[in-house]
């Protein structure tokens, strides 16, 4: 899961990327309204956690872009005001969380493990797919009942593929969500070849269905037929 940290306090930035990092998140940062439009605008997230209050602009004109291209990205604000007027401004133009600083990082990422989940899994704990079952919070995925360990590049695949499913998804957009916009430098998606093809060998080989359909000269295809 991708995530967009939008704050200009440099210390509480640097502790919320760390943190989520450690939780297993790909974690990216901007310290600027300019540069969080930006990179809302150029990249896909699961979730941005955004301050209202930025250098160059308000973190209210980042909600307004996002929510303008019909992005189904999760939106907590991050806010040293205590305002309800705030508050209720901000979960109106699409917001889906306020969080008053200061707070807990754990209490942060339950909400964004919540968020996630009801964006992208209709608000279930354990994700299903046929034979397949993943329960995030452990990050634990089992076929046919039998437990499975990936590693955490494969772990992420196999939940990209499947909040996508029977959708095409490019090998570009595959490498976004895994690696962040690092991604930029590379020459060749090939590697990602590698990853799937480790990926479907440990689900077949506890009897799982081979889902993975190559599209060619396009990406791939996480589908039952």
């Amino acid at each position: 899961m991708k995530i967009l940290v939008v704050e200009d306090e440099k210390e509480l930035s640097n502790s919320i990327v760390s943190y989520l990092k450690q939780e297993g998140y790909v974690c990216e940062s901007a310290m600027d309204y300019p540069a969080g439009s930006e990179k809302a605008d150029v990249y896909n997230y699961d979730c941005v956690i955004v301050d209202i209050t930025l250098p160059g602009g308000s973190g209210m004109d980042i909600i307004r872009e996002l929510k303008g291209k019909n992005s189904d990205t999760g939106i907590i604000i991050i806010s040293a005001k205590n305002s309800l007027d705030d508050k209720i401004s901000g979960l109106d133009i699409g917001a889906d969380d306020y969080l008053t600083k200061p707070f807990h990082l754990s209490e942060l990422n339950a909400r964004v493990k919540s968020i996630i989940r009801r964006k992208k899994f209709e608000g279930n704990r354990e994700i299903i797919f046929n034979e397949i079952k993943i329960t995030p919070d452990e990050m634990k995925v089992f076929v046919n009942k039998k437990e499975i360990i990936l590693t955490k590049k494969e772990y992420d695949l196999l939940v990209y593929f499947i909040s996508n499913k029977n959708r095409v998804v490019t090998k570009e957009s595959i490498a976004e969500h895994l690696w962040g916009d690092e991604i930029d430098t590379v020459d060749s998606f090939d590697f990602i070849y590698t990853h799937i093809k480790n990926l479907r060998k440990k689900i077949i080989e506890k009897g799982g269905e081979d889902y993975v359909k190559t599209v060619y000269g396009i990406g791939y295809k996480f589908a039952s037929i």
